[in-house]
């Protein structure tokens, strides 16, 4: 009965560990969006996370005939890639990323983890605005 309850626990802390890693570390997809950065903050109160949020152009609407905007909030861990995004602000970024079927709180508050930075420009509202007087 002993062996029984030792192979039992081993059984089932290999289960528990494959459905942990499934959950939390397993790529469920992978893929690039693309859009104006609207914001990019680290916040935290015990793991401070990178998190950012993209407004893609066009509107998406769950029924129809109301509007809604097409927003991809997103975490990042590279410190480099946070950098890079740090520094465009208001431009129109192209990002690849990562999708995960959980979130971890020391990986940020989203299931979507950024993992390159492939393309910032400015966007075209900002191409068209005036440069500011100076003397």
């Amino acid at each position: 009965m002993k062996k029984f309850a030792w192979i039992m626990g081993i059984v089932l802390l290999f289960v528990f560990a494959g459905i942990f890693w499934y959950k939390f570390y397993f790529v469920f997809g992978e893929g690039v969006k693309a859009g104006s950065l609207n914001y990019f903050v680290k916040k935290g109160v015990i793991f401070k996370t990178y998190e950012g949020r993209i407004v893609q152009e066009g509107f998406q609407s769950p029924s129809a005939g109301e509007l809604q905007s097409n927003e991809f909030r997103f975490s990042v861990v590279d410190e480099e890639v946070a950098l890079q995004l740090e520094r465009s602000s208001g431009k129109h970024v192209e990002l690849r990323y990562e999708e995960f079927n959980g979130m971890l709180p020391w990986r940020g508050t989203s299931n979507f983890l950024v993992t390159e930075v492939l393309m910032v420009r400015e966007s075209a509202s900002a191409t068209n605005k005036e440069l500011p007087y100076s003397q």
